[in-house]
This record gives structure tokens, C-alpha cells and sequence, in this order.
């Protein structure tokens, strides 16, 4: 990667959405009508994609936007299966459960604070209404390394798990303290060798840049230590600060925090070491080993982004299952409430605890597939956008195009043959680089409390 002037591209550090959807969480709102999800979900003919939200932790890591639920109540975490498998229930009434399921996710909170039986449970009532699962199924867990044993990872493995995603974030001592999550790399090594023990065939590892007393020196020795985990994909995502939003950020003095430009330079390392280590690079924040599908999944144009991150399983129903879960269909995405009472008294009503979502407009439907393209291939095809969506895409997008000259200029952008390519120094930048093709950005460019910093 070239030589980059950081104080420069500093300048583009603003609020703006990192696109797991379009239109963004901020859009969804009680317009959008139950009966109108219960008809999309019945009318569904699409592959299905499963994610459970299991939202509980034992204490909080200072730095984690997730919708969580911190206890230390087995109680808790027992009466929420019995609610689970009641939401099950009702979504068997309204899907073709013998469509195929080609994607199972169980995401959290920390799923395997739950005991090895609970987990089995789970998953096993989940197989007693959707049977019909692919032989190419991806079926995934979030772990923290923290809270993982042998017992569990032989549920994992009696069920068919075939990728494990464990959370690192940092490896040096000073910032695992500031953030409340002290995870020596021998522990999180023996998970990684346990998972591989049980035959787990893809391993990733996600890390955050821009916590708190992290720098480029303390991040370098992080990426060098890393490699003992040999991860078949690594996230490395832009630490979100929301404090206004999360409770547990407002504990940082943000003094603390590294500057735009340290956490460009921090990337523009992170890129460049991955590439040197034999991985390349895979959507915003993405890196993968050149055999893994996610990257061979670019040079088909089959990458999707979903709120699961980058995906080779595009075009599935996604049926979010859990507290505050988000589903997603081709013109629709849908969200359970975020408190446990409702969604307690939801289900015992006998209906699913849908709380708000959208429903696609044509443009949205049309913007939604130029951003995702973007998003997770840097390039758009125009020509084949205007085929696609019976548009002149030059016409359609005339303001978007306007407001990526600045990018042209700089040489981030370029626009050849019809195609719009992203340079690699630009995709530091790629949600800057989408936000003018989002048609609800205007709404939201003067407040400084909706999305994290793209910088």
C-alpha cells in the first residue's frame, strides 16, 4: 500500500453506517406492521439462514456494542430456552419448514456461557422443526475463550459445527485491563487447538482497533503474537464508539483513546501484514487465507454482507430467533424486541416478539444492492446494475457520482469500462465511499449521535 498523508485522510473521520444493512437499524421503525412479517415469512420460497441469539454474559467487556444481558442467574439463562423453543414453535406455524436450511448462527452475549446440555437442547429442538438441513450447511458459534470447554465443543461437533469465531480484540495486558477483558493468548491458544482437535475446519479470529492505549507499536506485536492461532479468516474491525448508546463505553476517558490518524496508520499496517502473512483481504474488514470460499466467493461476485458480517450464503431467508434478533429477506428486514419482558409476554400471547423492521421500497431495494456490492467487492458493475434494475444507473446516481469525485480526485475511486473501482488505499475509506449512495444520510449528517466514526 502506498505512502498515505494520515493527517490528510483524517479529515474523512464522521459518523456513518458500516452497511450489515441497508437501509440501516436507524430506519426500522413500527411502520412496518406484524401482519406484514408474518405474510413475508409465509409467502417465503427462499433458502433459510437460522441465527439464535443467546444474549447473556457474566460481566461486561467495556468496549462490546452487542444487546447483551449480564447475570450470573442460571435461572435466567434456563427460562430463556423455555422461550426460545416457544418462538420456535410459532415460527414452524408460518414457515415452510421443509425449505432447506443452508446457515445456522448462534451469535450472543456468550453462547457457551450456556452448559454443554443447554447448548444441545437448543440445537436439537431447532433440528426437530427445521429437518431439512444442506450438506453445505455453515454452522457457526461466537465463542469467548473465556467460557469454553471440551464438553461443549463435543456438542459442537455432534451437531455438524463446521466454523468457530473467537473473540481476541487485543493481546497486550495494559488494554485488556483498561477494557475488562484479560484473555492471556495461552488460553485463547488452547480453545483455537481444541476447536482444530475436534476437526472445526474454519477458525476466525476478531480483533478491534482503536480501544483505548492502543498505538501502532502495542497493535504490531498483537498481529505478531496472533499468528501462533493460524486463523483461517481474521476480522479486525473499527472499534464503535457509542457511549451514548452503551454505558459500559462512558468508563474510558477517551483521551485515552488513539487518534484517526493512528488508527489508519493501524490498519494500513493490519492490511499490509495480513498480505505478508499470506491472507488477503475480504470486504471492509475481512481477511482470509487465499483457499478459503470467502475469498474465492469474490471472484464469482457471490460476497454478501449481512448482519453476520461476509457471507458466501446470499440470498437465504435469514430468520432471527432470540432477544433483539434481526431477520432479513430479499425486501424486508425484521426485529425482535430488545426487552425481555416483551418478549416474554409476546410469546406467551402465542405470537413472535416482533417489535419494528422496513419494508423495501424499490429504491431502497435497487440502493441496497449497489452499497452491498460495494461493500463487499469494492467495485459496482454499472452496466450490469442497469440490467438488473431497468435503470440508466449514470442517470439514476447522477448526485452519488457528483459526490465521489472528491474521491476520484484523490485518488481512492476510479471509474473505467463502466465499472467503479475502489483503489487499496481506498478501502480504508469504503464506508465514506458508500455513504452517497445511501438516500437517508441527509436525515442524519448533523447529528453526532447515531453512528459510530468511519475513521
Amino acid at each position: 500500500m502506498a505512502n498515505i498523508d494520515f493527517e490528510k485522510f483524517s479529515k474523512y473521520s464522521k459518523a456513518g453506517p458500516r452497511y450489515t444493512s441497508y437501509p440501516t437499524a436507524l430506519e426500522f421503525s413500527d411502520a412496518f406492521e406484524y401482519g406484514e412479517y408474518i405474510q413475508y415469512l409465509e409467502n417465503s420460497t427462499e433458502q433459510i439462514s437460522l441465527y439464535v441469539h443467546l444474549p447473556f454474559c457474566r460481566s461486561a467487556c467495556y468496549f462490546c456494542g452487542c444487546n447483551v444481558v449480564f447475570t450470573s442467574k442460571e435461572e435466567k439463562l434456563s427460562a430463556y430456552i423455555t422461550y426460545l423453543k416457544k418462538e420456535i414453535d410459532i415460527l414452524a406455524t408460518h414457515i415452510d419448514t421443509s425449505r432447506e436450511v443452508i446457515q445456522f448462527h448462534f451469535g450472543g452475549g456468550t453462547p457457551t456461557y450456556y452448559k454443554a446440555f443447554e447448548l444441545d437442547e437448543i440445537v436439537t429442538y431447532i433440528k426437530s422443526k427445521f429437518k431439512n438441513w444442506s450438506d453445505k450447511a455453515e454452522i457457526s458459534c461466537e465463542i469467548d475463550p473465556r467460557f469454553f470447554n471440551e464438553e461443549q465443543m463435543k456438542v459442537f461437533a455432534k451437531h455438524g459445527f463446521n466454523r468457530i469465531s473467537f473473540g481476541v480484540q487485543d493481546l497486550d495486558e495494559k488494554v485488556q485491563k483498561e477494557i475488562h477483558r484479560v484473555q492471556p493468548l495461552e488460553l485463547t491458544k488452547n480453545a483455537v487447538d481444541l476447536a482444530r482437535k475436534y476437526g472445526i475446519s474454519s477458525i476466525n479470529t476478531d480483533f478491534i482497533y482503536g480501544l483505548p492505549y492502543q498505538t501502532l507499536e502495542t497493535f504490531k506485536k498483537t498481529l505478531e503474537l496472533s499468528t501462533q492461532l493460524n486463523p483461517d479468516r481474521v476480522a479486525v474491525f473499527n472499534y464503535a464508539h457509542v457511549p451514548w448508546l452503551m454505558k459500559t463505553q462512558r468508563k474510558f476517558d477517551e483521551t485515552t483513546l488513539p487518534s484517526p490518524e493512528i488508527k489508519l496508520e493501524i490498519f494500513q499496517y493490519t492490511i499490509d501484514f495480513f498480505e505478508r502473512n499470506g491472507y488477503k483481504m475480504v470486504g471492509m474488514d475481512h481477511f482470509a487465507k487465499p483457499n478459503d470460499e470467502l475469498f474465492t466467493a469474490i471472484k464469482k461476485g457471490e460476497l454478501h454482507r449481512n448482519f453476520q458480517g461476509y457471507t458466501t450464503k446470499g440470498g437465504a431467508n435469514l430468520i432471527g430467533i432470540g432477544l433483539t434478533s434481526i431477520g432479513e429477506g430479499s425486501h424486508y428486514y425484521a426485529q425482535n424486541t430488545k426487552n425481555m419482558k416483551a418478549y416474554e409476554a409476546s410469546l406467551d400471547a402465542g405470537k413472535l416478539p416482533f417489535e419494528r423492521g422496513v419494508n423495501l421500497s424499490d429504491d431502497d431495494f435497487l440502493r441496497k444492492a449497489v452499497i452491498m456490492e460495494l461493500m463487499a467487492n469494492f467495485s459496482i458493475d454499472m452496466p450490469r446494475i442497469s440490467q438488473t434494475h431497468n435503470i440508466i444507473f449514470e442517470e439514476y446516481f447522477a448526485d452519488a457520482l457528483e459526490e465521489l469525485q472528491e474521491f476520484i480526485e484523490a485518488g481512492l475511486v476510479s471509474i473505467n469500462d463502466g465499472k467503479i473501482s475502489v483503489s487499496t488505499t481506498g478501502t480504508l475509506l469504503i464506508r465514506n465511499i458508500a455513504m452517497p449512495f445511501d438516500a437517508y444520510m441527509h436525515q442524519h449528517v448533523k447529528s453526532k449521535k447515531t453512528f459510530s466514526k468511519t475513521v
